[in-house]
């Protein structure tokens, strides 16, 4: 299956396309035009219901691990909030789009995309592995978990983007595993992210949930607040 997904260098940007259906179009990861700016520009603020999630009106400039980043799309959401993100990412491939977008968002005449961009720092690592290995006086005031499920979502980029992610990364089949190692080293909250009507990651009751229509976000307080 990895031979139908090509990395591809442009002289735009580094894209993923499917080589047998060159007709869904390319993967790409970018922080400065299409729906990141338009995003930024309108999506609500620290009214969002990620935001309540965070803690937002709680902490001031919290810092946050995103431990399944994948296209980095809720991480630019938090720094443009102010937060400080880690992004963890274990697959290569995405790592690589990733690592791409950063790049042109820094180096973009678009001085607020900079900015937002210069408070996202990535990795390449399991975030099982990276939460273990953390120094205590390290942790991280939120760490964020958004394991994959399947979208009901019809538009053609969701598709695209959640067939690329199911054939090429897989499943998470280890996100419950990750939920405990996350509530041992966040410092005042972890954050799941589901969908609206999906059981609880391992069956754990979390502190409260923040719902949406589509999705919900249920919060586990970390050792600082219990």
């Amino acid at each position: 299956m990895l031979e139908r997904y090509q990395l591809v260098q442009t002289p735009q940007r580094l894209e993923l396309h499917d080589t047998h259906d060159p007709k869904v179009g390319a993967v790409y990861v970018d922080f400065v035009e299409g729906k990141a700016q338009h995003r930024r520009k309108f999506g609500g603020g620290k009214g969002q219901d990620i935001a309540k999630a965070i803690g937002l009106h709680k902490f001031k400039h919290p810092h946050v691990i995103d431990a399944t980043a994948g296209l980095g799309r809720e991480s630019f959401v938090l720094a443009t909030l102010g937060c400080t993100v880690t992004l963890l990412e274990r697959s290569p491939i995405v790592h690589a789009l990733l690592a791409d977008g950063l790049k042109r968002a820094l180096a973009s005449d678009d001085s607020e995309a900079v900015d937002i961009a210069s408070r996202m720092t990535l990795y390449l690592a399991d975030a099982h592995v990276w939460l273990g290995a953390m120094p205590v006086n390290d942790v991280p005031d939120v760490v964020y978990l958004d394991p994959m499920f399947p979208e009901r979502q019809k538009s053609a980029l969701v598709q695209k983007e959640m067939r690329f992610f199911h054939e090429v990364v897989g499943a998470d089949e280890d996100s419950d595993a990750l939920l405990e190692l996350a509530c041992q080293h966040a410092k005042r909250r972890v954050v799941v992210k589901r969908p609206r009507h999906a059981p609880e990651l391992e069956g754990c009751k979390p502190a409260f949930v923040i719902a949406g229509k589509a999705v919900r976000y249920d919060v586990y307080l970390g050792k600082a607040a219990t």
